[in-house]
Formats: C-alpha cells, structure tokens, sequence
C-alpha cells in the first residue's frame, strides 16, 4: 500500500534539480545540521537532500532495517579487510534442494517453519537431523551459510 503524494514535496525536490551547487550545499546544511562530504557533487547533494525531505514527511527506516544496518557497519568496522557478510533471507514459497547419499531432498520454505516429506518442521537443523542422521546446522547443510573455515580465507 502506498502513501498518498504530497504536491508540496514533491514541488521542493523538484527545486532542487535547477538549484546550483552553493545553493544545495546551504540546503544540505539546513537538514543535516552538518557541512556536506567535500566529495559530494550536485548529484549526490539533491538525493541526499530529497531523501531527507522524503524521511521527514513519510518516515524513515523500520527499526528492523536500521538494526539490521547498524550491525553491518559495526560488522564492517570490525573486519581487517573490510569486508562484511550480509545474511541471506529466504522467502516463502522457496524449494531448498539437496543432494544426499544419491537421494535429491526438497524442503519448501514456509511463512512460519519448513515442510519435508509432508510434515512441517520449526528449523532446518531438525530435517538435516532427519536426512543424516546427525547434529548439522540446517542452514549450512542446506547451502545457505557458508563453512566458517571458508570465510576466514
């Protein structure tokens, strides 16, 4: 559902495309309460600008997201080479297939748990469990987290 337009803002980053960069540099100011990154050419001063003109009138970020940005770059900081890993997210309606022993495994991803082999499961740690027969974390099993040995090359 989307929220209804407002003509006044849309007319004030409509502005901002004709102004010259002094101006946005002022503007940029004004709603950040900060000097503007000397990088920042007219092009990135009007979407920074109309981001927050937008962030200010419909709201900003969910609490989730802005969490979910903040470990990142708490993630990022921490990393020697910079480098971050973003979770990967699954979506309902997905088939995670795999391969064990010559026998092909499908689970389909639900709104709230995983169905295997038509019964419903809360985690994929309990259908690894199931196919081996042994203690595996689900999501690596699967595919979808790499081997932490991996990730530290």
């Amino acid at each position: 559902m989307s929220s209804p337009v407002d003509t006044a803002i849309e007319a004030e980053i409509d502005r901002l495309r004709s102004m010259p960069k002094a101006e946005l540099r002022v503007r940029y100011r004004a709603l950040f309460k900060s000097d503007p990154p000397k990088a920042f050419g007219p092009d990135l001063l009007r979407r920074s600008i109309a981001y927050r003109i937008q962030e200010q009138a419909y709201g900003g970020l969910d609490p989730a997201t802005r969490r979910l940005l903040n470990s990142l770059m708490a993630q990022q900081a921490k990393s020697k080479d910079g480098r971050i890993v973003i979770p990967r997210r699954i979506k309902s309606g997905a088939v995670l297939v795999r391969v064990w022993k010559d026998q092909s495994h499908r689970v389909m991803v639900l709104e709230d748990g995983f169905a295997y082999a038509g019964k419903t499961y809360a985690s994929l740690s309990e259908i690894a469990r199931l196919i081996t027969g042994a203690r595996w974390n689900g999501p690596r099993f699967f595919g979808l987290r790499s081997d932490s040995r991996e990730s530290e090359k």
